[in-house]
C-alpha cells in the first residue's frame, strides 16, 4: 500500500531542506521531492560565485556552516546543504518530477515520474512548495531568441574568450557576469532598458563596473532593448527615439531575471496576484488560501526575488511544522 506522509515538499532547495529538517526534528513523516538533484537550483548558479549573505545566516537544520571565510562560495554551499541532509535525516527523493498533485487537507495525492520513466504516487496530509523563483527565464520574446549561442544561464567566462558578447541586463548577475567576461578575455558589451545599473547590486562591486563603462572598456547602450538576433548580429532599439543599432555578435547572455512556475498552486486553486505574482498566504504560517497547502522560500515572494533569500526563506519550515503541529493538537 503507498505510504501516507505527515508532509510531502515539493522542491529541495534550501527552503525546502529547512521544511524537512525541521519535521524531522518534530516527529513528523516526510519527503522532498525534487525534479533535480539537491538543491538544484544552486547547481545552475556561475561555478565561482560567492554568496552575498555570510555563512551564519545561511545555515538551517542547526547544523553549523563552518568555513574559513564570513561569505561561502557555491562550492562550499552545496558541500553544506548535502551534509544537512545526511545529518538531519531528510528524505530527499531525486530526479522525480511532480507532474500532478489532486485532493486536499488530509488526503492530498502527487504523481510523479522518476528520471521521466517509472510512476510513484505519493499521500499526503499537507503539501508545501518550495519550488523556489528561477523556473523559468524572463525571455527577451524577440526572432532570433532560439539559437544556440543565446544563453539565460551563466556558469563561466572561458567558453567567451575572445569573442563578441553581449550582456543583457543591468542586475547582480549581468553586471558580475560581464566583469568576470571581460576579464577574461571576452569582448563585452551591455545593454539595458534603464539609464543605470539596478540599485540592488552589491555595493563592493558598483565602483569597478561604473569605471569599466565609464572608461569604455565595457561598452554600454542605455535605455535600450533587444529587438531581434541575426545570425552574427544584434539589433538593439532606443528605449525614447526608436533608433535601431546593429552590433556584431557571436553570443547573448541574457541576464533578464526569472519567474516562478504556479502550475501546481493554481491546479489546487490558490490565488495568484496578477501584479505581484504572489501567491495568497498567511505569513505567520505560510498556509496558502488552499487549507493544508503551504509554500516556503523565494516562491513566496512572486516576482520580486530580492524580497526573500535563504537568509529569511530558511524560517518558513518551522512556520510550517509549527502550524501543522497545532492543527493535530485540535
Amino acid at each position: 500500500m503507498t505510504k501516507r506522509f505527515d508532509l510531502i515538499v515539493v522542491g529541495a532547495g534550501p527552503c525546502g531542506i529547512a521544511v524537512g529538517a525541521a519535521a524531522e526534528k518534530a516527529g513528523l513523516s516526510c519527503i522532498l521531492v525534487e525534479k533535480g538533484c539537491v538543491t538544484n537550483s544552486l547547481v545552475s548558479y556561475p561555478y565561482y560565485m560567492t554568496f552575498f549573505s555570510t555563512a551564519i545566516m545561511l545555515e538551517v537544520g542547526g547544523v553549523p556552516f563552518t568555513i574559513p571565510n564570513a561569505k561561502p562560495t557555491r562550492r562550499e554551499a552545496l558541500a553544506y546543504y548535502r551534509q544537512v541532509v545526511k545529518n538531519c535525516g531528510v528524505d530527499v527523493r531525486q530526479y522525480e518530477e511532480v507532474e500532478e498533485i489532486f485532493g486536499k487537507e488530509g488526503d492530498f495525492t502527487v504523481r510523479a515520474l522518476r528520471s521521466g520513466k517509472r510512476e510513484e504516487t505519493y499521500l499526503a496530509e499537507a503539501m508545501v512548495i518550495a519550488t523556489g523563483g528561477f523556473q523559468t527565464p524572463n525571455y527577451l520574446g524577440v526572432p532570433g531568441e532560439d539559437l544556440p549561442r543565446v544563453h539565460h544561464y551563466y556558469h563561466e567566462p572561458y567558453p567567451y574568450y575572445n569573442q563578441n558578447v553581449l550582456v543583457v541586463g543591468g542586475g547582480n548577475s549581468a553586471v558580475e557576469s560581464a566583469l568576470e567576461m571581460f576579464r577574461n578575455g571576452a569582448q563585452v558589451t551591455m545593454v539595458h532598458f534603464a539609464d543605470s545599473i539596478d540599485r540592488g547590486v552589491k555595493p563592493w562591486v558598483v565602483p569597478d563596473i561604473t569605471n569599466r563603462l565609464a572608461k569604455g572598456e565595457i561598452p554600454v547602450h542605455w535605455k535600450s532593448r533587444v529587438s531581434e538576433i541575426r545570425a552574427e548580429s544584434v539589433v538593439l532599439r532606443h528605449e525614447e527615439t526608436g533608433e535601431e543599432t546593429e552590433i556584431d555578435n557571436d553570443f547573448v547572455v541574457a541576464m533578464t531575471g526569472w519567474r516562478p512556475n504556479h502550475e501546481h498552486l493554481e491546479a489546487l486553486g490558490v490565488e495568484i496576484d496578477t501584479e505581484t505574482a504572489i501567491p495568497a498566504h498567511n505569513g505567520s504560517t505560510m498556509e496558502t488560501n488552499v487549507p493544508g497547502l503551504y509554500i516556503a522560500g523565494v516562491i513566496a515572494a512572486g516576482y520580486d526575488a530580492n524580497k526573500i533569500f535563504i537568509e529569511n526563506g530558511r524560517y518558513h519550515g518551522s512556520l510550517i511544522v509549527t502550524d501543522r503541529l497545532a492543527k493535530a493538537a485540535g
